[in-house]
């Protein structure tokens, strides 16, 4: 480690202050102010395009979301629910007549069905008065499905009473007798079943589907890709845990006739999950997704087909070493559209469902799940590094794309994104890695810049061409960095074998690759290697804390938001990292030992801003405090900062703002921002 003059902040604030006053950036100011735009659905006929939108109040501290209407020619836009409070699932009737939406108003204690007329005029009416409320929705034939958490053996009625009397207890403790506990920012009841309900959309009495099997949907999370329903509303297919061990559970698909009180698991054999169970428009064919590698999220994920009447299946694109994800039937059932993850970027494909023939659609930047009509128009969010995700229609012929949206025109009109590039340089074993390249505002080769090295989490989730707003590469270029993000060996969409190159040892292979990587950025006549920073979260943390055990290390400073840092104290978490496929510490210490940041506390020299969250229970806060009681330890110049009210990302407008701003007020310290 080189040594480093400490630099006053009270001098160096002028330099960042001159550079942003150079030119409007993307300041994280400029991030809380932009309407943020979800996935969309449309209309069965085509007519309508539905989007949920999000804006914030920075002083208010919180957002809504209200659902707006585009038309498909992109000549206007408008908002068709009220301001002021959030929306979520919009789903159409099979006419297209009516949108039905899951949103919380007046006096509901928890999200409720709600019904909007699109043919004429009328206020969105509520549906159901479900206690424990409703979320996951579909649409089919005469019914609206949905999911809803409730305890097992009382009628609505009672578990009123019961959410009543949870919500007046005055003694604050959970207790569980198994795991699951916890998942992501939240504990998990276990007194509490999520089973999936139907109600006819004329209203009536709501009607219990998986109840009567005695099959619980997944424990710690489910969503409406939990299940689907047939088009005759003869079928539910949905997903379980298909064993009696909920440590490591085993989720399967189940298949049942609605009513008959008996159910089938298709997909005993297999010890990894198969998901996302998603009928054909005819009702012939039950498409879903498997994994083969159990404890293996990023295990390439191919897309199955299975014969409803014959129970017979087939996988298609086989050979094709690609996830098959957020996909949709085309309405002749012959085929699929899906957004998946591929070298860096999420593309539209269209997949053959006879051959398995696969098709890219799209090219340079990322969309999200498609959503198509049965006149074939098809429509999804569209988001590059440099611009905020819009609503887009494609032409599934050549990719091109027509904008529906003008949202943050306004707000972007003055705004200098800097640029970026993708680059390929030398990693570990002399392999190729891909790496993206944000240059700051008016970059000038000429003239030498910092380095901020960001390491991305997951391990597996690649850093793909999308606007992100917790980590956003350009507004970290705009303080007047050069900013990278290498997608090193263990990063999704490159291949099963490059994705799973790091297990179970997650410390060598991308250490080297995020060596190389400032070793490639070292060569450049534009970068001063006297100012190189690095950060990182989750297993971005991780791996930085891992460059600060090394005993030689380029950087001045590092960043660690939400580490792995002891691999033992994540048995904590929701979920243990390595446990499910290669064993517990126990089994296999010399895995555990050799990969855990903590063990080699002893290097620790390198000023280190360490972030954590108290409601993270993927990676559980005293993670965060070991590591800075460690750094205080060694006497190494080292801050933490706490946030009582932040799970695993920081979402809230102003703790985002003095987050972005503590950053740079670190890494300023270190590395003195702007050309020279």
């Amino acid at each position: 480690m080189k040594k480093v003059g400490i630099i006053l902040l009270c001098m160096i604030m002028p330099v960042a202050t001159a550079f942003a006053e150079q030119a409007k950036t993307l300041s994280v100011d400029v991030l809380w102010q932009l309407s943020r735009i979800g996935n969309p659905t449309i209309s069965p006929n085509g007519d309508y395009i539905i989007a949920p939108v999000t804006t914030y109040d920075v002083p208010e501290d919180k957002g809504s979301t209200q659902l707006w209407l585009f038309d498909k020619e992109g000549n206007s836009q408008r908002p068709i629910t009220a301001q002021g409070m959030r929306v979520s699932e919009p789903t159409f009737s099979p006419d297209s007549n009516t949108l039905a939406f899951i949103s919380k108003r007046d006096k509901d204690e928890a999200g409720q069905v709600y019904l909007l007329p699109m043919n004429g005029p009328g206020e969105a009416q509520r549906l159901t008065d479900v206690p424990s409320g409703a979320f996951g929705l579909k649409w089919v034939g005469e019914h609206i499905y949905f999911i809803s958490s409730v305890f097992p053996g009382k009628n609505w009625d009672e578990i009123a009473e019961q959410l009543k009397a949870d919500k007046d207890n005055k003694v604050s403790a959970h207790q569980w007798n198994a795991l699951p506990y916890s998942s992501f920012d939240h504990w998990l009841d276990e007194d509490r079943e999520a089973h999936v309900f139907r109600i006819p959309a004329k209203g009536g009495d709501i009607e219990p589907i998986t109840q009567p099997l005695n099959k619980q949907l997944p424990r710690s999370s489910q969503s409406a890709s939990s299940y689907d329903i047939d088009p005759a509303e003869r079928f539910i297919a949905f997903n379980s845990n298909g064993w009696d061990n909920q440590v490591d559970a085993k989720i399967d698909i189940f298949f049942a006739k609605i009513g008959s009180g008996k159910v089938e698991n298709l997909t005993p054999n297999n010890q990894a999950p198969d998901a996302n169970p998603t009928f054909s428009p005819d009702g012939k064919t039950l498409a879903f997704t498997r994994q083969s590698i159990q404890g293996f999220y990023a295990d390439t994920a191919k897309l199955i087909l299975l014969d409803v009447n014959k129970r017979s299946e087939k996988v298609i694109a086989k050979d094709w070493d690609r996830s098959v994800s957020r996909f949709v039937w085309t309405p002749d059932s012959k085929g699929f559209y899906a957004a998946i993850d591929d070298a860096a970027t999420s593309r539209i494909f269209h997949i053959d469902a006879k051959n398995g023939k696969v098709k890219a659609i799209t090219k340079e930047t990322n969309f999200g799940k498609p959503a198509l009509a049965n006149d074939g128009t098809l429509v999804a969010a569209n988001d590059s590094f440099t611009y905020p995700a819009r609503l887009v229609k494609i032409n599934s012929r050549n990719g091109s794309s027509t904008r529906l949206d003008s949202f943050n025109d306004e707000i972007l009109a003055d705004i200098d994104m800097g640029t970026y590039e993708s680059v390929t340089y030398k990693g570990y074993n002399d392999q190729d890695i891909q790496m993206w390249v944000h240059y700051p505002p008016g970059f000038d080769r000429s003239k030498k810049y910092p380095l901020m090295m960001l390491i991305h989490g997951g391990p597996h989730n690649a850093i793909s061409n999308g606007f992100h707003y917790r980590w956003n590469a350009q507004t970290f270029a705009s303080w007047g960095y050069v900013t990278a993000w290498p997608n090193f060996h263990g990063s999704n969409s490159f291949g099963q074998d490059f994705a799973d190159s790091i297990n179970p040892d997650w410390k060598n292979k991308s250490l080297e690759d995020v060596f190389k990587a400032t070793e490639w950025f070292k060569q450049k006549d534009w970068i001063d290697n006297e100012r190189l920073v690095a950060g990182g979260a989750s297993y971005g943390g991780y791996l930085t804390s891992i460059i600060l055990g090394q005993k030689e290390q380029p950087f001045n400073a590092l960043f660690i938001h939400a580490a792995v840092y002891n691999m033992y104290s994540q048995m904590a978490a929701d979920f243990s990292v390595h446990s499910p496929r290669f064993g517990n510490y126990w089994d296999n210490p010399e895995i555990y030992q050799s990969i855990s940041p903590h063990y080699y506390a002893e290097n620790f020299n390198t000023p280190t801003l360490v972030v954590h969250g108290q409601l993270d229970y993927r990676v559980p806060v005293g993670q965060g405090f070991e590591l800075f009681r460690t750094l205080q330890t060694r006497g190494v110049e080292s801050k933490m900062i706490y946030f009582p009210d932040e799970n695993h990302w920081i979402m809230k407008p102003n703790n985002s703002i003095y987050w972005y701003n503590q950053v740079e007020q670190w890494m300023t310290r270190f590395a003195e921002p702007g050309a020279k």
